[in-house]
């Protein structure tokens, strides 16, 4: 195991690790119902994904 020669200091540690942070999700509209949707996923609301029908049995009440 490699062991450290000097303490690495919280401010030099922090900033290495200021790059390890979450982002929002990208988010559309759909374009069946124009509800929002994250990217790549389909649609909750009414079960289409790009343009075509994905999910038969999606909520549509």
């Amino acid at each position: 195991m490699a062991h450290p020669k000097r303490k690495i200091s919280k401010t030099r540690r922090d900033k290495r690790r200021t790059h390890y942070k979450a982002e929002a999700p990208t988010i559309s509209t759909c374009s069946n119902c124009g509800a929002s949707v994250k990217y790549h996923t389909v649609c909750s609301e009414c079960g289409y994904y790009k343009g075509k029908l994905a999910i038969e049995n999606a909520e549509t009440e």
